[in-house]
């Protein structure tokens, strides 16, 4: 079992080809290979974890797209989720979560955050809503869409990358800054 993690499909959402500049014709293109991409990596077994602005469309759509695609799905809420409420087939939703897998704990929301619970202790952040345009650092990390190739992605993959940004510089709770 693998646990993938994604953000900011927006599954539906016309615009967000223009807005993005993603590489798709038109909004079924896009859907079509977002789906394929998912299940792709994804078993059926896996945990993913979405964090947020999973799809801007009717109900009815949200739901059909949903029912298609692989894995044990959880929600972290974004900004364009308010109608997420409604759609079955999440084993969880919320607008915040930590988890640890293999041993590293890690802190979900749909915001990053330049301070999070353990990150003095080597927790890593990983967010969503920028769209690839806020940098991460060696404990942050962007896990939205449109900067893993319309892919979802799993904790080698972000280890790797996380292994490649600049330090993160943690303000403790006792006023010290420190470079992990």
């Amino acid at each position: 079992m693998t646990t993938w993690f994604t953000s900011d499909t927006h599954f539906g959402h016309t615009n967000i080809i223009k807005y993005c500049n993603r590489p798709f014709k038109d909004v079924t293109e896009m859907d079509e290979a977002l789906i394929a991409n998912w299940n792709s990596v994804v078993k059926q077994n896996d945990d993913i974890y979405h964090l947020g602005d999973f799809g801007f469309a009717t109900v009815e759509r949200i739901q059909r797209i949903v029912n298609r695609l692989n894995g044990k799905k959880h929600l972290i809420f974004g900004n364009h989720d308010k109608h997420m409420a409604q759609i079955k087939g999440f084993e969880s939703k919320q607008y915040y979560l930590e988890i640890t897998v293999d041993k590293q704990k890690i802190i979900l929301c749909h915001y990053a955050m330049r301070v999070w619970n353990k990150s003095h202790h080597g927790s890593i952040m990983l967010f969503g809503h920028s769209h690839g345009n806020l940098p991460g650092t060696n404990q942050s990390l962007d896990v939205g869409t449109d900067p893993w190739n319309y892919f979802p992605t799993n904790l080698d993959l972000i280890r790797q990358r996380l292994k490649t940004l600049p330090a993160y510089k943690s303000e403790d709770h006792h006023g010290r800054t420190m470079d992990l």
